[in-house]
């Protein structure tokens, strides 16, 4: 695992051999790290924060799955690299997620651009997220995507607040049709921490 990596580049990545050996330790490590990188915020959605390592671990499992080369790795970094936290931010990749198809097809289209609504509470202050922009999540007919990729972009002032185990955080949705919030625990906020410079 790499500390405060913020660009994965194609001398980064493992050999297909050498990661087909070392797979199954590496996936079991990355899950035992997201479990402190996550946050339930009501019935249906989860904010996975990402950083160096998730990334390189997506970028290396769909190399691995689709053994598209050279091009493939240049479509994958161009898509995993914008996810990976700059120091002055927190980045979330939000799922909504319901089983049954009819019921989740409903709940999306009745949290139109939800991804306007999405904040982190830092002690009474608000941290707006940002969308990503390379794909439009809500669609013309008013359904929204069930992923969502989101920026957090911290001053100096509200790292500082956010590092200050004193301090409450929360992650937010609030939309007038899903309006949820969750307290991060202690051992969230100390890993997500880590994502500052």
């Amino acid at each position: 695992m790499v500390a405060m990596k913020k660009e994965i580049t194609p001398a980064d990545i493992l050999p297909y051999e050498t990661y087909a050996k070392e797979r199954k330790e590496r996936r079991a490590a990355i899950t035992a790290m997201k479990k402190n990188r996550r946050v339930e915020v009501g019935p249906y959605a989860t904010f996975y924060f990402e950083n160096y390592d998730t990334m390189f671990q997506q970028v290396q499992e769909m190399l691995h799955i689709e053994k598209g080369g050279a091009e493939q790795l240049a479509d994958e970094l161009h898509a995993y690299n914008p996810l990976i936290p700059q120091g002055n931010e927190l980045v979330a990749t939000i799922m909504f997620e319901i089983n049954d198809p009819v019921r989740r097809d409903a709940f999306l289209r009745s949290i139109t651009w939800v991804e306007k609504h999405l904040h982190i509470d830092v002690g009474g202050e608000k941290v707006i997220g940002e969308a990503e922009t390379d794909v439009e999540r809500t669609k013309a007919d008013g359904k929204t995507s069930s992923v969502h990729f989101v920026h957090f972009r911290f001053t100096p002032g509200q790292i500082e607040k956010f590092r200050d185990p004193a301090t409450q955080v929360m992650a937010v949705i609030a939309h007038e049709n899903y309006h949820h919030m969750a307290v991060m625990q202690p051992q969230v906020k100390e890993a997500l921490a880590k994502d500052f410079d």
